[in-house]
């Protein structure tokens, strides 16, 4: 029963902090994707289409992680979406999509940039942000995915399958 009394108290804290930093995240690439739409600067096709995938894998995020939330809230034991399985499938698509994200803009800043001697990135702070929150973000998913894999196997163990929920 221990385990479930973490799983009842930790859902909600990373999913919590999924959300907020994914809404942090939103902010710095719409506002990134407004000033390139804006032509100020003009930046490369690159970099503008790897802002606009992080803006895209925010908003995913947001609105998927908020609905299981609130279906966890809702029923954390009986429902489909709050199963094991509906969790692994979401947070493995969110995975590969954050690592994808954040190498992307990982691999365009060089691994980060010093914003004292560098001309060649117009927003040089809010590109760092954006990389920073994006590999945090990771991380919170990749904590996730593996407390739910951990879970699967209990549950599997236990006879439920992956259609059981987080909670027992």
């Amino acid at each position: 029963m221990g385990m479930d009394t973490h799983v009842r108290r930790g859902h909600p804290i990373v999913f919590g902090l999924i959300i907020l930093f994914s809404v942090i995240e939103l902010a710095i690439s719409a506002w990134l994707t407004s000033r390139y739409n804006d032509n100020n600067p003009t930046p490369s096709g690159t970099e503008r289409d790897r802002v606009r995938y992080t803006l895209f894998a925010s908003t995913w995020t947001i609105v998927f992680s908020f609905m299981f939330l609130i279906l966890f809230f809702h029923s954390a034991t009986g429902s489909v979406m709050t199963s094991v399985a509906s969790h692994l499938a979401f947070l493995i698509l969110t995975w590969i999509i954050w690592t994808a994200s954040a190498a992307a803009v990982t691999e365009m800043l060089g691994g980060g940039l010093n914003c004292s001697n560098q001309a060649r990135f117009a927003y040089c702070g809010q590109l760092n942000a954006l990389e920073a929150f994006a590999w945090m973000i990771w991380i919170l998913v990749t904590v996730a995915l593996i407390v739910v894999l951990i879970r699967g196997i209990s549950a599997a163990r236990r006879g439920d399958g992956y259609r059981g929920g987080l909670v027992a």
